[in-house]
């Protein structure tokens, strides 16, 4: 029984270890996205503006 509670107890420090290496990692910036911005001027992912007369006989036809 002590041998689970050993367990217990190292696997509870490792547990917060992990979450301030975590914390850490945030706080400085490691997951900060530098590659995406610069790229997104790449794509043409602009939206189109559809004709509002065309809107009204779409929502008359189903009517």
């Amino acid at each position: 029984m002590s041998v689970i509670y050993l367990l217990i107890s190292i696997s509870i420090v490792v547990a917060i270890g992990f979450f301030i290496a975590f914390i850490r990692a945030v706080k400085t910036g490691q997951y900060d996205d530098d590659y995406t911005p610069s790229v997104r001027m790449l794509f043409d992912d602009e939206l189109k503006v559809e004709n509002p007369k065309s809107i009204q006989i779409t929502k008359e036809k189903q009517i």
